[in-house]
């Protein structure tokens, strides 16, 4: 079959229709992706779209339904999050304009006054001139002797601390068993900005590391208690020894645990310290305050006023990070840029204007920058990136 441009104009219309076979479908994906010469034919999908969209009927939910699980379908990721009604149509179109990145859910923009599921204007030009690679597997090693070693995706080493050994494996660090007698020793695991890296302790405990984050931690775990200490955001699956509870000390709070899988979230440029339980049990304490935390729970600490509280927790949204994406739920544009700062290692600005614009979405970490940006600006908000200076003009 000859593979033209008409033959992908035909081959999308079934698509669309619901009659392309998944090898039809996987073609058309792969095509769709790969060229910026095909945005002219999603622009004029785009059109046809709008068109749809501004009548005045309203869309068959059946059609609906099976048009938007057909375009999330060729999306390869962990669940299919669903679109918000009434703007089904224009939620399906932007998952159609974004398959060029291939990495979107939904994004949508709140303010105080209405909801619009996505405006796809990906074709436009934007004022964005240049652009900044997304983070990698990196990190910075300090052994207990004061040693140095750098880091990264692509490193395979051993490292040799008296009898401890400590085997770099890509982008994970793994320490094996300690010789008995040994002296114990301090190790710190530093990510910068930029970078992401996980960790294997002495005791089988699993740990990864956001961008902007610290671990310090002993090459062997005696006494009654495992103690590290945390700054930045970590993800634990912790190795279960009744005998020897594991405590992450944080910001002057102490969080306990078992035998359980939780993440920690304590930037200090974050409003608070967030806790929360994936698996297990988990005991808060700040002072006198504790709390005991079950699956699916989030302990909060503010820190202007100090309070301390426990809520349900958005689990998908909390560990987004480290399954490789960003995931906001009415976010305003500093909660999103904060998070854009770390990951791309950018310094952000803000121009005069201000609003009170909320945005949601589930977008890919392994995009560059300037897709990123280009989704927000999408919906309404407007940026300048000269070199790692990332200003907002306008949101």
């Amino acid at each position: 079959m000859s593979e033209t441009k008409g033959h992908y104009e035909q081959l999308l219309q079934r698509y669309l229709e619901g009659s392309c076979t998944p090898e039809e479908a996987a073609a058309l994906y792969n095509w769709l992706k790969s060229s910026d010469a095909h945005r002219p034919l999603l622009a004029r999908l785009q059109q046809e779209f709008e068109q749809v969209i501004n009548e005045p009927h309203e869309v068959p939910a059946a059609v609906s339904d099976r048009i938007e699980a057909r375009l999330l379908q060729n999306i390869s990721r962990n669940k299919i999050v669903p679109l918000r009604h009434p703007w089904r149509w224009a939620a399906v179109a932007s998952v159609l304009m974004l398959l060029l990145a291939g990495s979107v859910y939904w994004f949508y923009k709140t303010d105080k006054s209405h909801n619009i599921a996505s405006n796809m204007a990906l074709s436009k030009k934007s004022i964005i001139g240049s652009d900044v690679a997304p983070g990698t597997n990196k990190a910075v090693l300090t052994l207990a002797d004061g040693t140095t070693v750098e880091l990264d995706s692509a490193g395979n080493q051993v490292l040799q601390q008296g009898k401890t050994t400590v085997q770099q494996r890509n982008g994970r660090l793994e320490y094996a068993a300690q010789g008995k007698g040994e002296a114990i020793g301090y190790n710190t695991l530093v990510v910068p900005r930029g970078g992401q890296f996980n960790i294997v302790l002495p005791d089988g405990s699993h740990v990864w590391l956001n961008a902007a984050s610290r671990l310090k931690y002993p090459t062997a775990f005696t006494g009654k208690e495992r103690v590290v200490e945390l700054q930045g955001q970590g993800y634990f699956e912790i190795a279960h020894n009744a005998d020897q509870p594991f405590i992450v000390d944080v910001n002057n709070t102490h969080i306990q645990v078992l035998g359980t899988r939780f993440d920690i979230m304590a930037y200090p440029d974050e409003q608070s310290l967030n806790t929360t339980l994936l698996e297990g049990a988990v005991r808060v304490q700040r002072g006198e305050r504790q709390q005991l935390l079950k699956p699916g729970q989030q302990s909060v600490l503010e820190y202007t006023t100090g309070q301390m509280f426990v809520r349900p927790a958005d689990i998908d949204q909390t560990i987004a990070w480290k399954t490789g994406f960003f995931e906001f739920d009415n976010a305003g544009m500093n909660v999103i840029m904060r998070q854009v700062a770390r990951w791309y290692d950018v310094d952000v600005a803000y121009g005069d204007e201000q609003s009170s614009r909320l945005f949601g979405g589930r977008i890919s970490r392994s995009l560059p920058l300037s897709e990123i940006l280009h989704m927000l600006e999408a919906n309404g908000a407007k940026f300048s990136l000269e070199g790692r200076r990332l200003t907002v003009t306008a949101e």
